[in-house]
């Protein structure tokens, strides 16, 4: 098994070959990681203004996330994380980055821009114009490569508008994929390839399921 993590910036592979806990080293690209010194200002920020209601995710190696603590509800966080993004553009700038908020269309990289805010229902990704799902497609079939002969049929799950990319880049490589999302609150697209949403009205972890046990009875 491999993990892509962080849109494309970080990767692993897991396996008995490694010991006790499965795990190998984990890849880090470097080129698209933030600046140290900005992901600490961000957690000093977090830890003096908004310790009550969000954590500084630790566990990032490239991008530099905030979340919502469980503690709060949605409506709460939903109407303090643009005061958050905007002291984080503002950090950044100071800097003398280019910087945009996105919410899940990926900026041209060729432009001035080099890192984007890309605020979710439950966080704030700060992170490199150049990471996106596409990017973690690409970086799991490089692995998966290495396994063995490709499978010729994909399918990808996400819950946000942004995950539809995984199936875009393998679709235009010329794969067979089918899209499934599990929160299409967001809206359904139209795309070139199928997608499935639950036929029962379940989300996010339920509907996942759901769709994990019907390609099991399939393929049993």
């Amino acid at each position: 098994m491999h993990g892509v993590c962080e849109k494309g910036a970080v990767w692993f592979s897991i396996g008995p070959q490694f010991g006790p806990t499965g795990i190998g080293g984990l890849s880090v690209d470097e080129s698209l990681a933030m600046p140290a010194d900005f992901a600490t200002e961000i957690e000093t920020l977090v830890a003096s203004r908004f310790a009550d209601d969000v954590f500084f995710d630790r566990t990032k190696r490239a991008m530099v996330s905030v979340e919502q603590l469980t503690s709060i509800d949605t409506d709460a966080y939903l109407a303090l994380q643009p005061v958050f993004d905007a002291l984080a553009m503002e950090a950044l700038q100071r800097r003398g980055f280019g910087v945009r908020r996105l919410d899940d269309v990926r900026p041209d990289a060729s432009g001035e821009v080099q890192w984007r805010i890309d605020p979710t229902i439950i966080s704030t990704d700060i992170e490199s114009i150049l990471l996106g799902k596409d990017l973690g497609a690409r970086r799991a079939l490089t692995l998966l490569s290495a396994d063995g002969e490709l499978p010729l049929a994909w399918r990808t799950v996400g819950d946000s508008r942004s995950d539809y990319a995984m199936a875009d880049w393998l679709h235009a490589a010329g794969y067979t994929v089918e899209h499934v999302d599990v929160r299409p609150a967001d809206g359904v697209p139209s795309k070139a390839y199928p997608i499935r949403v639950s036929a029962t009205g379940a989300i996010h972890d339920e509907a996942g399921a759901e769709f994990l046990a019907g390609w099991l009875g399939e393929v049993a």
